[in-house]
C-alpha cells in the first residue's frame, strides 16, 4: 500500500494519469480547501465558490497531462481557479447588464442569490439566450456593448478604441440596449 501522505503532488499526479482514482482523490482532498478559500475570496459567495471549486478540479484533471510535476500543484490549480473566477465574474457582469435589457419583471429572477436548482437552471438558460441575443446584434452595436458593459471601458476609451466620437458610442449603446430588449422579448 502506498503512503499517500508521503507522496508529492507530482507523484500523485503521475499515479492519477495511470488511472488510479485514489490518486485523483488524494490530490483533491489535499487542495480542495485552499481552492475553495481562493474562490470564496474572489466571489464572496459560498455557493459560487463551491461551483468554481468543482469546475477547477474538473478542468485540472482534464488537463493533468500538462501539469509539470516538478512545480507546486497548488500554484497550478490556483491559476485554474482564478481563471474560473474570472469566467464567473464575466457571467455575473453579463447577467447584471442584461437585467437592464430584460422586461422589468424578469429582474425578480436574479434576486438575492438564494435561487433553488430550478431557478439556477432558468438563469443559465436565460444567460444563454442573452449571449445568443448579443451575438445577433450588428457588429457596430455588439462592439460597443461588449467594450462598455462587459469590458467596462469608459465612453472615451471605447470611442478611442473604435475610432468614433463619444456621442457615437452613447448612441450605439442606446441602440444596442434597445435592440437587445427587442430580441429578448421576441
Amino acid at each position: 500500500m502506498i503512503d499517500l501522505a508521503a507522496c508529492t503532488d507530482g507523484e500523485l499526479a503521475a499515479l492519477a494519469l495511470t488511472g488510479r482514482q485514489w490518486a485523483y482523490r488524494a490530490l483533491m482532498d489535499r487542495h480542495r480547501a485552499g481552492v475553495f478559500r481562493l474562490a470564496r475570496g474572489q466571489t464572496g459567495d459560498d455557493d459560487a465558490a463551491l461551483d468554481i471549486t468543482q469546475q477547477s478540479f474538473i478542468a485540472a484533471f482534464a488537463a493533468l497531462r500538462r501539469y509539470d510535476g516538478e512545480r507546486p500543484f497548488r500554484h497550478w490549480i490556483a491559476r485554474i481557479t482564478l481563471n474560473k473566477c474570472r469566467d464567473y465574474a464575466r457571467r455575473q457582469k453579463v447577467r447584471a447588464f442584461l437585467s437592464f435589457a430584460l422586461p422589468v419583471d424578469a429582474g425578480d429572477r436574479y434576486g438575492d442569490g438564494t435561487a433553488d436548482v430550478e431557478q439556477t437552471l432558468e438563469g443559465r438558460q436565460e444567460l444563454a439566450r442573452a449571449m445568443a441575443a448579443i451575438a445577433r446584434l450588428p457588429g457596430r452595436l455588439k462592439e460597443v456593448i461588449v467594450l462598455r458593459c462587459m469590458e467596462e471601458l469608459s465612453q472615451s476609451e471605447t470611442a478611442q478604441l473604435l475610432g468614433i466620437s463619444e456621442k457615437a458610442v452613447e448612441t450605439r449603446l442606446y441602440r444596442a440596449r434597445a435592440k437587445l430588449s427587442e430580441i429578448m422579448r421576441g
